[in-house]
Formats: C-alpha cells, sequence, structure tokens
C-alpha cells in the first residue's frame, strides 16, 4: 500500500497494518515515545492498536527530545 510517511510517499509490504504495527514495521524505536498524527488528526497511544491504516493515507511520527539551556 502505498502512504505517506513524514512527507515522503513510501510503498509499504503490508496489506492491512494498525498505527501500532507500522511503527514495527518501520522499525521505530521506543515507539511509546512517538506522538502520531494519523490523516491531521493525533492520535492518543491507545489508539495505536486500534485505527488501521488505509491506502493513501498520511502519517507523521513525531520525536519530541528533552534538553535544555546551559548555563
Amino acid at each position: 500500500m502505498k502512504l505517506v510517511i513524514n512527507g515522503q510517499e513510501e510503498t509499504v509490504e503490508l496489506q492491512e497494518a494498525t498505527v501500532a504495527e507500522l511503527l514495527r514495521y518501520k522499525k521505530v524505536e521506543m515507539p511509546e515515545m512517538v506522538s502520531v498524527e494519523y490523516n491531521g488528526r493525533f492520535l492518543r497511544q491507545a489508539e495505536h492498536e486500534t485505527v488501521r491504516v488505509k491506502d493513501g493515507d498520511r502519517i507523521e511520527f513525531l520525536y519530541f527530545m528533552g534538553g535544555g539551556m546551559a548555563g
């Protein structure tokens, strides 16, 4: 199926998949620390196991990093 992932069109070798399965397929490290925007809507973590991706979907994986100013 064709998806747009982080702004890039990709063909993935999955026929049907949940968002959680897509995260595993893409070998995302620490998926529990990733926010997912699915077709313009942010998903709750619990939805990753139930929302199914479809051909043409737009998905953004957002990684948050901690940090601060050195002083």
